[in-house]
């Protein structure tokens, strides 16, 4: 099988990287069923990288159908080690403009009311991952210094908030997730 050491996640709008070359798709199968797409596992600027679609090519998966636990067990049987991941988000901070770069280095999960499986443990495998610092500092590095060579302005540090979807929050939800900082 076809490996690769990073891995790329699309959000909303981003379903192809025509900038992989000598491309090759790769299915997999995963005790969690079917990954979102086919995985395009190819060459980009001498890196191999697998690219996964998070919603599926034309956008099949709402976000609360998006098979999570899937696709990341299928980065981890194609041997990925670092997974970026670009999300059409919206900020609650009004120093962040439309397209900029925010580079996150912590999470706040508001989805995990949704009555669905959110771990890879369970049926007598018990453990307890430490999330307490879930951004890799090297790759944030990276990033970063790929926006000030690219251009791109880029905020380093903050917290993203996952909400269930597909919504919005209301105003009153904006104001207390503001309120948190």
């Amino acid at each position: 099988m076809t490996t690769a050491k990073i891995g790329i996640i699309g959000g909303s709008g981003l379903y192809q990287m025509p900038e992989l070359k000598d491309v090759e798709e790769v299915r997999v199968d995963t005790p969690f069923g079917s990954p979102s797409d086919a995985f395009i596992v190819g060459t980009l600027e001498g890196q191999h990288v697998a690219f996964l679609p998070r919603h599926g090519r034309g956008h099949r998966f709402t976000p609360t159908d998006v098979p999570f636990r899937a696709n990341i067990y299928g980065m981890k049987l194609l041997g990925v080690e670092r997974v970026l991941s670009a999300s059409a988000v919206g900020s609650l901070q009004e120093e962040y403009a439309p397209l900029d770069m925010v580079i996150p280095d912590q999470f706040f999960d508001r989805t995990r009311a949704r009555g669905r499986e959110s771990t890879f443990f369970g049926e007598g495998i018990v453990a307890h991952v430490t999330f307490a610092h879930p951004v890799c500092s090297d790759l944030g590095d990276v990033l970063q210094e790929s926006c000030k060579a690219a251009d791109v302005k880029a905020h380093r540090g903050g917290t993203y908030l996952c909400m269930e979807g597909p919504a919005f929050s209301t105003v009153a939800e904006s104001n207390v997730y503001r309120s948190w900082g």
